[in-house]
């Protein structure tokens, strides 16, 4: 099968490289453009352009140049960028969608599934539609979601049952996509709120955000980045400090590793030892 592959990131690469490693006829990539890191001039291509490369397949920026290869289908793995209908009338496409459809539609499904504290979550192989991740499904996967799992894990593991989903489906061939069946929930891009630890909220759900990455609170007017937290039954008025235990509005989030501002990662205990909070003194504030 002669096919178009579209993807950037680095969870896009492994199916790549399955697809290739199968014996599939990739004939052309599309990615990102090139982009600088840092303040340098030299440009960075995509992790899936690097990718494509070191695989000897053609490489392209342009959309629709997909439509114009004589390919039989095109494969969508985080890809990012819109593709017009045009080239959807012109050629069928399929994409891996890292959540368990019609939940979750959108651009950080898994970040969004860890947040909301679901037990499950999915891989679907769906059909490219116009509309948001509506299209029909080819095959679907569920996993649970482990209660301390990050979303680097998680996604990890979702690329690697996607990989092998996708190969197995091709090789049966693709057959009739089943509509979604259910309520659908939007997955929205993450942002700096979302990560925001506002301690008036409850142990467990505060729990979720460092394992999503990023998660922050202030501490004597600086950022103060929570790596990794748990919860436990008890702990002080919410934002104080007892210890690493800080206080929510139903129990206590205990600080494992956190990253204060300018500075590498800290056992949460020697940060503590470190800045020694006066009593009284609160996170948030």
């Amino acid at each position: 099968m002669r096919l178009v592959y579209l993807g950037t990131p680095p969870a896009a690469v492994p199916p790549l490289r399955a697809l290739v490693g199968a014996g599939h006829d990739v004939v052309l990539v599309v990615s990102r453009a090139d982009k600088r890191r840092g303040r340098g001039t030299d440009l960075t291509p995509s992790p899936v352009k690097a990718a494509a490369l070191e695989l000897g397949l053609p490489v392209t920026t342009d959309v629709d140049a997909a439509a114009r290869v004589g390919a039989d289908l095109g494969v969508v793995v985080a890809f990012g960028r819109i593709i017009k209908p045009p080239v959807l009338a012109a050629l069928a496409m399929v994409n891996l969608h890292f959540s368990l459809l019609p939940r979750w539609r959108g651009a950080a499904p898994v970040e969004r599934a860890i947040l909301a504290g679901d037990a499950e979550t999915a891989v679907c192989l769906m059909a490219v539609e116009e509309g948001l991740d509506t299209g029909g499904i080819y095959a679907e996967e569920r996993t649970p979601i482990g209660p301390d799992e990050t979303a680097e894990q998680l996604r990890d593991r979702l690329v690697d049952i996607g990989s092998a989903m996708l190969i197995a489906t091709l090789e049966a061939g693709l057959g009739t996509a089943r509509p979604q069946v259910g309520e659908p929930t939007y997955a929205e891009k993450i942002t700096p709120e979302d990560l925001h630890l506002d301690w008036t909220r409850p142990a467990r759900e505060l729990a979720r955000l460092p394992r999503v990455g990023k998660a922050w609170t202030t501490f004597r007017g600086k950022r103060l980045l929570v790596i990794e937290a748990r919860p436990v039954p008890d702990g002080p008025e919410a934002g104080a400090l007892d210890g690493v235990v800080a206080g929510t509005a139903d129990a206590g989030l205990a600080l494992v590793r956190v990253q204060p501002e300018g500075k590498g990662i800290l056992a949460a205990r020697d940060w503590v030892n470190g800045a020694r909070p006066a009593q009284g003194e609160r996170l948030g504030a």
